[in-house]
């Protein structure tokens, strides 16, 4: 049986999956919009500290207003969808799946691990926090049974769906990445000059809907190097030490630019991640560009399948020896029922870290002085760099996860990796996330 087959019994038999969403932001919104459509989902409940956004969340995907309670005992007798302003009611039996969608790891650490206790699957659309503990959660999710997933619709899952059609059809994965707009720029912006840099008209800007840091984030770099740590994570892929490339490109050009440098491309080696930009250098837009869109790059495995990239029209390189694989698009939260299905449903996780090979780290946007408090992704400081895990470890280097309201010990000079031994660290302001940090790193002494 299909998952929309599988999802109709459940809503036959009266047994939907309960579902708790945390974070009523831009993507726990979308994935309301679908979630009454979608046949054997209920959402038991939404927690968000500001009330009033989640309750104009769905006011805005046109929730009846029936059908919301205050109260979870209700809404799991009822069928009604409660409101809370704390998360703590969410961490039941009763509900199967949490929705981790806060957007802040040190938060969506906790929030996984009171789901674990509870005994539930957990998708995780907080990537930041995938990319700093993601593998040590996936262990204690697996050590009891459950799904500890990334969030289908987001690009990472997107990117590990093509992973895994591409290595169950008997490929080598090449390369596997995304599209971003990029200008070398970026990685200085800040949230005073963001919107120099984004195509939204004043009026938006002007409103106070849009988040000036998390949309520094996106354009920074730091957003895609999260991303591409999660995704090299859960593939088993190695990224250069050197960052991502961001080479301008369009959809034909995907695999003659993600394929190693000793054969024309911008690869360190094969088996990595990468982000290709949608303008070149100069800004100049580049039509039938990868932004929004997720790829895959395979390498042929015999002559007859080079072949087979040319008579079919395969994205191919030059040489027919690699291909790409391109979906142009993703719709975030709208998708995100694919995920939940699939973990209660299945047992399976639309892509989930398997051990540490990537990591982010916080590096100095410009020259920074002893006393500077650092503020994280988004921020004025620091931007997000993506590094081997085994290089981030042996420098040392400060992830960007942990790069928030904490003071240097001495000067960092601009394009300079932070580093654990130019900080001062409060550990008890990061709850069990250094704990989980630890076991993460244990895992590269590993065979």
């Amino acid at each position: 049986m299909n998952l929309h087959d599988l999802l109709q019994a459940r809503e036959r038999d009266g047994e939907p999956i309960r579902v708790g969403l945390i974070g009523a932001g831009r993507f726990g919104t979308m994935f309301l919009a679908q979630a009454r459509t979608t046949p054997g989902i209920h959402v038991a409940a939404i927690a968000d500290i500001n009330l009033d956004r989640a309750h104009q969340s769905l006011k805005l995907v046109d929730w009846p207003e029936d059908a919301v309670t205050d109260d979870l005992a209700t809404a799991l007798a009822d069928g009604t969808t409660a409101v809370l302003p704390d998360a703590s009611p969410l961490f039941t039996d009763r509900v199967d799946v949490l929705v981790e969608a806060t957007g802040n790891p040190i938060v969506g650490t906790s929030h996984a691990l009171a789901a674990f206790d509870a005994g539930q699957h957990v998708i995780m659309v907080t990537v930041e926090a995938d990319a700093v503990v993601g593998p040590a959660l996936a262990r204690r999710a697996a050590d009891r049974g459950l799904v500890y997933s990334m969030a289908y619709g987001d690009q990472p899952a997107l990117i590990m769906e093509l992973v895994d059609w591409a290595r169950t059809s008997g490929f080598h994965v090449v390369c596997a990445g995304k599209g971003a707009k990029y200008l070398e720029h970026y990685h200085e912006m800040n949230p005073d000059n963001v919107w120099e840099n984004w195509e939204f008209s004043k009026e938006l800007t002007d409103s106070g809907q849009l988040n000036p840091y998390m949309h520094t984030a996106f354009r920074d770099g730091t957003k895609a190097a999260i991303e591409m740590a999660a995704v090299a994570n859960a593939a088993g892929l190695a990224p250069s030490d050197e960052g991502l490339t961001f080479t301008p490109g369009d959809v034909e050009q995907i695999a003659t630019i993600c394929r190693p440098r000793e054969v024309g491309g911008v690869l360190a080696h094969e088996g990595s991640v990468d982000v290709m930009s949608s303008v070149t250098r100069d800004g100049t837009p580049i039509p039938h560009n990868t932004q929004e869109g997720v790829f895959v790059v395979v390498k042929a495995t015999n002559d007859y399948v080079s072949g087979c990239f040319s008579e079919y029209g395969w994205h191919a390189d030059p040489t027919k020896q690699y291909a790409a694989l391109f979906r142009p698009y993703h719709y975030i939260g709208l998708e995100l029922g694919v995920s939940i299905a699939n973990a209660v449903l299945r047992g399976i996780a639309t892509g989930a870290p398997k051990g540490f090979s990537a990591d982010v780290v916080a590096t100095a946007k410009k020259d920074l002085a002893a006393g500077d408090v650092l503020d994280g992704e988004g921020g004025y400081t620091v931007w997000g760099k993506l590094i081997s895990a085994r290089a981030s470890v042996t420098r040392r280097a400060l992830p960007i996860a942990l790069a928030h309201h904490v003071a240097l010990r001495r000067d960092v000079a601009k394009g300079a990796i932070v580093t654990w031994d130019d900080v001062q660290l409060d550990e008890a302001a990061f709850g069990r996330v250094l704990e989980l940090r630890r076991e993460t790193e244990r895992l590269l002494e590993q065979p």
